[in-house]
């Protein structure tokens, strides 16, 4: 390109030159530090104020850095990519690296965890009906009990109680005492426990290889040149902040197993029928009314056009046999445009978002006459190239 001159053409194209080059380095990197119920320690090191400082010049530009402990929350924000980089557990980069990130690595070598249970409990079979502890339900910890119950063809909905705490930890303890018949612990964890309570429990089952410590994953539509100084800054640097060099690579197949075992609605909902995005278009021509379950934040940033809203606010486990007492659905009891008598499709983020399995189920309940089930949510709808709205 010739250098710009002092005519207004050229100034002109130098100046839109300048501005498209530019425009990335305005913009604000945002960053969210997961942090799993185990972690805690781990995660109290993290300065904070020196990573927003260490990301900014790897980046040159100006780097906000949130954590949270609230790990639901945090798997929607990969859903909707609410952020540049995530920084967590396994299944957060797992989720995220479905929807447009590239891996950078993990602090920690991977790790397997166990199903471990009282000595009366002869096989992960054997848990039907009976007491699972786990921490809370979007830990790895739970994902790691659902992929060993459904290799033994079991489900949550076949025990007789998954008590949801914060501390993993104390799962041990509860087996011990006979308030639970069963936990899920990482192997180092059980080899220091199994050694100072011989007999006191016994190895169900164990998990394959997991992604450990924290991973890291970035925006793929990032500058080539910023990815790359970002992986080199967690690489090396970040030890100043109080994160782990990020200098493992585990293999993708690790956290597609992670994502797999963690939130993946089934195939099916019996009494609703299951359809896809061009089919829901076709639907929606022919009056159906397609209900976003999603968060208000998330209908507002991009939606299906023409869908309306009503927001599934779950509390509930992620399974077949969710107790829907504890979701809050009385949205649906304010669509004057979806009334009982009108086709409706539930959506939301996708295969991994059990608010549409669980709005569909719900409203077919209430009575609605005919109900579908758009599994593949938003995602599907604009991988399919059909038209969206929002901010």
């Amino acid at each position: 390109m010739q250098p710009c001159s002092s005519s207004f053409a050229r100034t002109s194209l130098c100046g839109l030159v300048l501005l498209a080059s530019c425009q990335w380095a305005h913009a604000q990197l945002t960053a969210i530090v997961a942090v799993e119920p185990t972690a805690r320690k781990a995660a109290h090191s993290i300065l904070r104020s020196a990573m927003e400082s260490g990301l900014s010049k790897a980046a040159s530009q100006n780097a906000v850095v949130t954590t949270s402990e609230d790990l639901a929350d945090v798997m929607r924000t990969t859903r909707s990519a609410g952020y540049d980089v995530f920084i967590g557990p396994a299944q957060v980069a797992a989720s995220a690296l479905q929807r447009g990130y590239e891996l950078v690595g993990s602090t920690d070598k991977s790790e397997q965890y166990l199903l471990v249970g009282t000595p009366q409990v002869p096989s992960v079979g054997a848990m039907k009906d009976r007491r699972l502890y786990l921490p809370q339900q979007d830990s790895i910890y739970t994902y790691m009990a659902r992929g060993m119950l459904n290799e033994a063809g079991l489900s949550f909905k076949d025990l007789k109680t998954v008590q949801h705490e914060k501390f993993p930890q104390a799962g041990l303890t509860a087996v011990m005492l006979g308030s639970a018949d069963a936990t899920v612990v990482r192997a180092d964890e059980w080899a220091e426990w199994s050694a100072t309570h011989p007999g006191g429990a016994r190895v169900l089952a164990t998990s394959m290889p997991v992604p450990g410590g924290f991973t890291v994953v970035v925006k793929k539509d990032l500058p080539a040149e910023t990815r790359a100084r970002l992986a080199q800054w967690f690489g090396s640097a970040s030890q100043q902040a109080g994160l782990a060099p990020v200098s493992q690579r585990p293999q993708a197949q690790e956290y597609q197993r992670v994502a797999e075992l963690g939130l993946f609605t089934p195939s099916g909902l019996p009494g609703v029928q299951r359809i896809t995005a061009k089919e829901a278009q076709k639907l929606q021509g022919q009056g159906a009314v397609i209900v976003d379950t999603r968060t208000e934040k998330e209908f507002k940033t991009r939606r299906i056009k023409g869908a309306l809203w009503a927001a599934y606010v779950e509390k509930s486990l992620k399974d077949v046999a969710f107790n829907a007492a504890q979701d809050d659905f009385t949205a649906l009891d304010k669509l004057t445009q979806a009334p009982p008598a009108k086709p409706v499709i539930f959506a939301c983020n996708g295969a991994e978002c059990w608010k549409s399995y669980k709005a569909a189920k719900v409203a077919a309940g209430k009575g609605y006459k005919t109900v579908y089930w758009l599994r593949g949510g938003l995602p599907e709808w604009a991988a399919d190239g059909l038209p969206t709205e929002g901010e």
